[in-house]
């Protein structure tokens, strides 16, 4: 079943032994980040702050904050369970039946399918209270790291409209807190979010935004994932708990949320205002720069009776977005290996934050084969910011790093394996030397072929011989071992 709402996943949590309650009175300011640091770096549990200075609401953080959470919070044993499912539904697309029986067996999941779109109820918890004279003072918004600009909503889902189709986004863009009825408005260039508010500036509109905070995880992990442009996250979450989203329209402005959220700030950005807008200790763990970004002016703030406010840190890993990294990874192969099935696993380890590495292995079938994965790779929605592409053979294992790279530091010709390209960055990375745009390798870490110019002979890896191994494993109590 899904979970109705946050505070229900709360109690899953605790139920599970995967939430601790911290019941003295802390800081927003600093202490809360130092204490989950701490906890995160030491692959603790989600923490609840149920007395956090200058506010009534208890603060939950750090609850997607390990493989075993983030698998809860999305409602599966493991991650790679909803690939095998998003698997299944490529298969549906993919073939047409031939026959009438054929088609009879389709009907059900086309059914269920449908059954994921959002759908509008009358009333939701999410509005409660309603304050049409809003102050974000009474939310108890973090300031995360010492030379921050200032306190900042982290997990915020921003929703906004395409002023000409009217199709609904759904982006987690953070928001630096001005003063209580403004903030800016940290659109990435490349993003959906951006691309709606460059459309109505285009018209000379404002932008109507919400940012719901809360409701069952689903939704705030959807707001992260990198979808196709036209795939509606609502409808993606409500396949992840296979149950719709319910919605209701906001009070002030033309936008629907989630029923169930805890908080929703209803507002507008203007087409015109520009704001200096950070610095911000970010997830690559080096503080982003000040830079001018939009800013959002809030004409009303909804919430539950007696909210729960949902944050997070970012900085230098292992942090809580790591795993929701990791859910991406292991969803998203799939979508990966249907355009390229050569592919056998991805990892996109977390000392790459996200978009600077990738590793792949692939069954290599022709010469110059890893050179054609990486050239396919930054063709590839969101992957064109991946600044390492490290490609290695079908029997390495991605997700240790550590065998990646003794293949990388024994297998690699720098001259002969490396390529270097131009092209777009992530806005974060600080290395290049203009923003948005620089270059990225890739490393072809396979074996090389005769027939790639390697006329030496490649040596074999050392394995020991499976019989060897079955029978020390039998003996292996025989030898005093545990």
């Amino acid at each position: 079943m899904a979970y109705k709402d946050l505070q229900e996943f709360i109690q899953v949590l605790e139920s599970a032994g995967e939430l601790k309650r911290i019941t003295v009175e802390v800081d927003p300011e600093l202490e809360i980040t130092e204490i989950t640091d701490r906890v995160s770096k030491n692959y603790g549990p989600a923490l609840l702050f149920e007395k956090a200075k200058g506010s009534d609401m208890p603060v939950l953080i750090n609850a997607f904050g390990s493989e075993k959470r983030m698998a809860l919070s999305l409602q599966v044993d493991k991650l790679d369970d909803l690939a095998a499912e998003i698997m299944g539904l490529l298969e549906i697309a993919d073939s047409v039946p031939q026959s009438l029986l054929d088609k009879v067996k389709v009907l059900p999941k086309l059914a269920q399918l449908a059954s994921f779109l959002p759908r509008m109820v009358k009333n939701g918890a999410c509005q409660e209270a309603v304050d049409l004279n809003p102050s974000l003072d009474k939310l108890p918004v973090l300031k995360c790291w010492p030379e921050d600009a200032g306190r900042f909503i982290t997990l915020p889902q921003v929703y906004t409209k395409d002023p000409e189709s009217g199709k609904r986004n759904v982006g987690m863009y953070r928001l630096q807190v001005y003063d209580g009825q403004s903030t800016g408005m940290h659109w990435h260039t490349h993003h959906d979010g951006a691309e709606n508010y460059r459309k109505n500036c285009q018209r000379g509109q404002a932008t109507e935004v919400a940012v719901a905070l809360g409701g069952d995880p689903a939704i705030t992990y959807a707001g992260t994932a990198p979808l196709p442009k036209d795939i509606d996250e609502l409808i993606f979450a409500g396949f992840i708990r296979k149950k719709p989203v319910e919605l209701v329209k906001c009070k002030t402005v033309d936008l629907e949320v989630p029923a169930d959220a805890e908080i929703v700030i209803e507002g507008y950005v203007d087409p015109y205002e520009r704001r200096i807008e950070g610095p911000f200790g970010d997830h690559t763990g080096y503080y982003s720069l000040a830079d001018e970004y939009p800013v959002f002016h809030v004409k009303c703030i909804t919430h539950k009776k007696n909210p729960v406010y949902p944050t997070t840190i970012v900085g230098k890993p292992p942090q809580e977005d790591c795993y929701m990294a990791l859910a991406t990874e292991r969803i998203f192969l799939p979508l990966l290996k249907l355009q390229l099935p050569e592919v056998v696993d991805m990892h996109l380890p977390m000392e790459g934050v996200f978009h600077n590495c990738v590793l792949l292995s692939i069954k290599k079938s022709f010469p110059g084969h890893a050179r054609k994965i990486m050239s396919s790779l930054w063709g590839m929605g969101q992957m064109m910011f991946a600044k390492f592409i490290i490609v290695v053979d079908e029997d390495v294992n991605v997700q240790n790093v550590s065998e990646v790279m003794w293949k990388v530091f024994n297998n690699v010709d720098p001259r002969r394996d490396t390529m270097i390209v131009e092209g777009p960055l992530d806005v974060l990375d600080h290395s290049a030397p203009l923003p948005l745009i620089g270059s990225k390798m890739g490393i072809d870490a396979t074996k090389k072929w005769m027939s790639e110019g390697h006329t030496r002979e490649w040596p074999k890896d050392i394995i020991m011989s499976p019989e060897i191994k079955e029978m020390v494993s039998r003996r292996w109590s025989e030898y005093g071992f545990e």
